[in-house]
């Protein structure tokens, strides 16, 4: 077995320049071997296009070899955060491909034929959220590890106040959504199901031919209503211009990379109701498309006449004049929260507000009261209850709160994950259907031409494995486990049936096992009950589904620890490896952003830090290697020291910044190492280095800091130069010779 260590995009890419070298080199000494494997955005593209490379050019499909790894006991990876790309950013990543000279085709909107409905079949798999289903073969496991968490308590991150007559709300719909028109059903026997369209008039269109399932899985359909969205967000546009609050409108383009940017697209058309209604035909002439965002439509429209552009930015202008204003991405560089899909992902903007006093930016660069628009109203509650509670008690206090673990469904893609190429926006009028291989109909809906239906699956493996993981969980560490599951939802009945008999099973409430407790709430229920423990300094095991993984491990971990990358996330996989995440990258492209422009990189590799210590204590576990568990061990204890002694990034240029961290973690790894008393040799291998590197920290130091403060070019954003990469991430002379030196010693 050896690490496998993933290769990713934006500010972890740049980190790991500066990191895995001194990762590699200790391990080396222990006889551990990390190998990597590139799964950025811009590699996973170019993997899909070999016959239109050079030799040269050509790149592994990496992420289908390590898919395959997922599913052997000899599993052993660490996953950094990627980029689950909307279209519009996948649009930019096949741009600077071409002006670097990789011949791939452009992305086709609107096939014209079979080839380029092809082209584009290969351009989706590497959309959106396409990497982690793949890697994901068990379930999540994520928690604060105790250091952290008892630094966040030391160390407290500051909170904004909230108000008792905060006019903040949560707007969601109760009719026409996914959870309103949801049916679940569970496939008695394995095979095949196939989802067809019947027209009004009887026609019959295969929407997708062969949908595999296997014995016991648990089969949802449901369908979002197009007129019934935009009634709603009519509604809520209005109510927001009335209450003199910001509207934002708030999904996960990137997860679910179907249903959500149409909603998007829904919502600016909302917003701009005029502009369409007076410019469709013009904005259609130049290929406009409101699901990619208003950045992408004031690109288009320059190929607009002169007199029909002015025409257009009229329409706009009016339109900001005219409607509420709009929660701000970015107030300085005027990008408001249409600006594109990629922008407005739930999961971080949401817990950013709540911990900003439940406003968001305006235009003029002040927190104000915010509508926080959710249109689907399965997991609204959780943000509603959250908002209403800290409007009620006020903000939660970082030195007391508890913790909230999660086990997370989504092993062999449960729930909404699988659910991108079972999503269509439907053409006509009519029905659509799921068959099985027995012709009969699992599921049906009612549909409207413009409506969203969408189907997603999860298996009785995984659900088992899930519910066993939670007790697990619940016993080891004494806390009581919440299942967030509804009875009134078909989809969480149907998991409720097979849930309650593996409880069962495992004796959760008696016998020789120690009594658990063990609680079942639906959404709005188990956010009281984990908020009101919360801020009692109680911990709560949150049990979820995929989409509530998400959300909760990045809410919580964002109240408790101030950011999630904090979070120590461990997938034991189903067939006995582990997976072992590094944390949300959510904020990783502003990173880039300051880097790029003051060569400052403020990404915190804590994460990173974090996942190897599992990762060192498997390997040490299936090879029998006692030096993988002292690297474990060791690491452990460094990264204590660099919380405890302030040795994490600053925001500020000139500071210590991400690069400098790692020098620190080096060093704290290397002492440790050298004054373990478990292994005389491998002390012994490592005092040398420790030494050293502590002789030359104040010039260590000094060269990291010093190239700080003035703009640095890394040859692009998506596929940048390997050579300028390495060079800007690893400016220290000083340290680079120590550990190339040490590692010749060895």
């Amino acid at each position: 077995m050896k690490i496998v260590y993933t290769l990713t995009d934006e500010a972890p890419a740049l980190a790991t320049q500066s990191l895995l070298p001194v990762l590699q080199a200790f391990a080396a000494a222990a006889n551990v071997e990390v190998d990597v494997r590139d799964i950025s955005l811009a590699a996973r593209i170019l993997s899909q296009f070999p016959e239109h490379l050079t030799p040269d050019q050509r790149v592994a499909d990496a992420l289908t070899e390590l898919g395959e790894l997922a599913k052997t006991p000899e599993a052993n990876i660490i996953k950094l955060p990627n980029i689950s790309a909307s279209l519009p950013q996948l649009k930019a990543a096949i741009g600077e491909l071409q002006s670097k000279g990789y011949a791939i085709p452009d992305y086709p909107d609107e096939p014209a034929d079979s080839e380029q409905r092809a082209v584009r079949a290969r351009y989706d798999k590497v959309k959106g959220s396409a990497v982690n289903p793949v890697l994901r073969e068990g379930n999540s496991d994520r928690r604060a590890p105790a250091s952290v968490k008892s630094y966040a308590r030391s160390h407290p991150h500051s909170m904004g106040p909230w108000s008792p007559t905060s006019r903040s709300h949560v707007s969601t719909m109760s009719e026409g959504d996914f959870r309103a028109t949801e049916r679940s059903v569970t496939v008695e026997d394995g095979g095949q199901v196939r989802i067809e369209h019947v027209a009004s008039d009887g026609t019959v269109t295969v929407l997708k031919e062969s949908v595999p399932v296997t014995a016991g899985a648990v089969l949802d359909g449901a369908v979002m209503s197009g007129e019934a969205l935009d009634e709603f967000l009519a509604a809520q546009l209005a109510d927001a211009k009335e209450q003199d609050v910001l509207f934002s409108v708030h999904l996960k383009a990137t997860m679910m990379k179907v249903s959500d940017p149409i909603m998007f697209g829904h919502t600016v058309r909302a917003y701009f109701a005029d502009l369409f209604a007076g410019h469709g035909a013009a904005l259609a002439s130049v290929g406009v498309n409101a699901n990619d965002g208003m950045a992408a439509l004031l690109v288009a429209i320059e190929k607009l006449p002169e007199d029909e552009r002015a025409a257009v930015h009229a329409a706009i202008d009016a339109a900001y004049a005219n409607g509420p204003a709009l929660a701000m991405v970015d107030s300085d560089r005027g990008i408001t929260n249409l600006h594109a899909p990629s922008d407005i992902i739930i999961d971080a903007s949401m817990p950013a507000a709540i911990r900003s006093s439940g406003k968001m930016w305006n235009a003029g660069g002040e927190l104000q009261d915010t509508k926080f628009t959710i249109p689907d109203h399965a997991y609204a509650p959780l943000y509603a209850e959250t908002v209403n509670h800290c409007r009620e008690h006020g903000a939660f206090d970082p030195a007391t709160m508890g913790t909230t673990p999660n086990v997370g469904l989504m092993a062999q893609a449960a729930e909404e994950y699988g659910s991108h190429d079972t999503t269509f926006e439907i053409a006509a009028a009519g029905r659509v259907r799921v068959i099985d291989d027995t012709e009969t109909t699992l599921l049906e809906h009612a549909v409207e031409a413009g409506d969203i239906w969408r189907m997603c699956k999860a298996t009785d493996a995984a659900i088992k494995d899930w519910t066993r993981l939670a007790v697990e969980r619940a016993r080891e560490s004494g806390m009581p486990a919440v299942f967030w599951l509804d009875e009134t939802r078909p989809h969480d009945a149907e998991l409720l049936r097979k849930v309650r008999a593996e409880l069962d099973e495992l004796e959760t409430d008696g016998g020789a096992q120690a009594r658990l407790q063990i609680e079942i709430m639906d959404v709005a229920a188990a956010t009281r009950f984990t908020l009101e423990r919360a801020r009692r300094g109680e911990d709560t095991i949150s049990v979820t589904g995929n989409v509530l993984r998400d959300y909760l491990t990045d809410l919580f971990p964002i109240l408790e620890l101030g950011t999630s990358a904090k979070v120590l996330s461990i997938v034991p996989l189903m067939d006995g490896g582990g997976l072992f995440e590094t944390g949300a990258g959510g904020s990783a492209p502003k990173h880039v952003q300051q880097f790029l422009k003051e060569d400052h990189l403020r990404w915190d590799s804590l994460g990173e830090f974090l996942a190897l210590v599992p990762s060192f204590e498997l390997l040490a576990a299936k090879t029998g290697n006692p030096r993988a568990k002292l690297l474990a061990d060791t690491l452990d204890r460094a990264t204590g020291r660099v919380l405890e002694e302030n040795r994490s990034p600053s925001r500020k240029v000139g500071e210590l910044d991400n690069r400098g961290s790692h020098f620190y973690l080096a060093l704290y790894w290397a002492q440790e190492l050298a004054e373990q008393t478990v292994d005389a040799s491998l002390a012994a291998r490592f005092a040398p280095l420790a030494d050293r590197l502590a002789a030359s920290e104040a010039t260590i130091i000094e060269e990291l800091n010093a190239v700080q403060g003035s703009p640095v070019d890394i040859g692009g954003y998506y596929r940048p130069d390997p050579e300028l990469i390495a060079a800007a991430m690893r400016p220290s002379a000083t340290l680079n010779e120590v550990l190339a030196a040490w590692r010749c010693a060895i």
